[in-house]
């Protein structure tokens, strides 16, 4: 799936029309639909607005890193992290999700 198609399906999920997302990202519907729909060549600040609206964020990575990377997101953010156990340091998703007192 492409960019595109990913933020043309977030903003569905989220029940927003084209004119929405363009409102929330500080865009024209127009520009929204016609990337949608494959009229145009986004800019990169463009799709960077749509998908912030959205709450996401672009991230470039290396493609010898891709993988891991997705593993990692799939993981909750524990794949890099050691076991729980009494010397084990924190995942990265026990960090985020961590709740203060």
């Amino acid at each position: 799936m492409s960019i595109v198609q990913d933020l043309s399906s977030t903003r569905k999920t989220a029940g927003l029309s084209q004119e929405q997302l363009a409102d929330a990202a500080g865009l024209t519907r127009m520009t929204v639909n016609k990337t949608e729909s494959g009229a145009v060549d986004p800019r990169l600040s463009s799709v960077e607005e749509m998908a912030r609206a959205l709450g996401m964020e672009l991230m470039l990575v290396p493609s010898t890193l891709q993988a891991e990377v997705q593993a990692f997101v799939r993981s909750g953010g524990r794949l890099l992290g050691q076991p729980p156990g009494a010397s084990a340091p924190l995942s990265v998703v026990d960090h985020i999700t961590r709740r203060k007192p």
